[in-house]
């Protein structure tokens, strides 16, 4: 009797469209980013602000990074609920403005946004859908062309926002390095989405517990993995800077404890790679995206050839793992306990 192979997990198959997607954004979203970029240059503003929640949020974390190593400008997250639930008034006058929002239609972001604009920035929408509510309230519109999104656990999204954020960086700042890097991406993250990590997988087998890493431009790659795994997987597991990780969080590290580390290649990679050979000399089972490590376990990895890429690849190889992860385990990935696809925060 031949035994029924289940069907993909639309989360598998959406983390398969990942390659798709980014190069449909590629070959469409240029009018749109060249405006936005245009536009940036004619305000030169002085801070940038971003306004999001939880995938979304960790997109506008990565951007943080990007935005002010490549433009010298400050960014900051403002709360929602500043607008939704106090109603304060900011004075931005100066300043930009990025809403990030697949659905565009969370109240408390687009009443963020909107009391952003209302007090000066120049607004810019990041969304999955251009006739939505943040959409109509935005000075410019980046379409991220994701297509349909069914899984409730974010992939495809996540990695079109973080492609349009940085292409418009790009064009920003007329960088011909990223702008080629982010032409090859496809191609790299295609590769990506085939490693699921086997030996990262059987060490979280028996754990309830665990933490990931990051530093700088892979802090957000940390953030959304950790996200990940409270979703798909009822797994515990919180996110530190390498650079936090020892002061205070590392005293419930015990034999055998997790971690997972996201290195790139940039100016971070040797301080995470310390951190992840300190964090194995004190019982964890460390694994990390990098080479540099003396005592942690190496996980396979896609390299890009650009710093601001490459924690994209390390991401897409992550989504890859945790769908692997979450259905070994029993679980139903495209459908979280107590989630919904778009949660209308107040």
């Amino acid at each position: 009797m031949t035994a029924t192979v289940p069907a993909p997990t639309l989360m598998r198959q959406e983390i398969e469209e990942i390659p798709r997607a980014v190069a449909r954004l590629l070959e469409r979203g240029g009018p749109q980013i060249a405006a936005a970029a245009a536009a940036l240059r004619a305000a030169d503003p002085g801070m940038i602000v971003t306004v999001a929640r939880g995938s979304s949020d960790h997109v506008c974390t990565g951007f943080k990074y990007a935005a002010e190593i490549m433009t010298g400008r400050p960014v900051a997250s403002l709360g929602p609920s500043l607008a939704s639930i106090y109603g304060a008034a900011l004075k931005l006058e100066g300043a930009v403005c990025l809403g990030v929002s697949q659905s565009g239609r969370s109240p408390d972001i687009v009443a963020m946004s909107d009391a952003a604009r209302k007090g000066g920035a120049f607004s810019l929408a990041l969304t999955n859908d251009p006739a939505s509510p943040l959409a109509g309230l935005s000075d410019h519109v980046i379409d991220i062309h994701a297509g349909p999104e069914l899984s409730v656990a974010a992939t495809k999204t996540y990695v079109t926002s973080a492609v349009a954020a940085l292409w418009l960086l790009a064009e920003w700042q007329r960088d011909a390095g990223l702008l080629a890097a982010l032409k090859d991406l496809p191609a790299q993250l295609e590769k990506a989405g085939h490693l699921t990590w086997p030996e990262l997988r059987a060490a979280l087998a028996e754990r309830t517990s665990l933490f990931t890493l990051g530093r700088g431009l892979t802090f957000a790659t940390s953030n959304e993995a950790a996200l990940k795994f409270k979703e798909t997987c009822q797994l515990h597991a919180e996110s530190y800077s390498a650079a936090e990780v020892l002061h205070g969080p590392v005293s419930i590290v015990d034999e055998g404890f997790p971690v997972l580390c996201f290195a790139g290649a940039d100016a971070a990679e040797d301080s995470l790679a310390q951190a992840a050979d300190d964090l194995t000399t004190k019982g964890a089972r460390v694994f990390a995206t990098t080479s540099k490590v003396a005592k942690a376990t190496v996980l396979e990895h896609v390299a890009t050839g650009h710093p601001m890429t490459e924690p994209l690849s390390l991401l897409v190889s992550f989504y890859a793992m945790v769908e692997a992860f979450a259905t070994s385990r029993g679980g139903n990935p495209d459908a979280p306990r107590n989630l919904r696809k778009v949660t209308e925060t107040l």
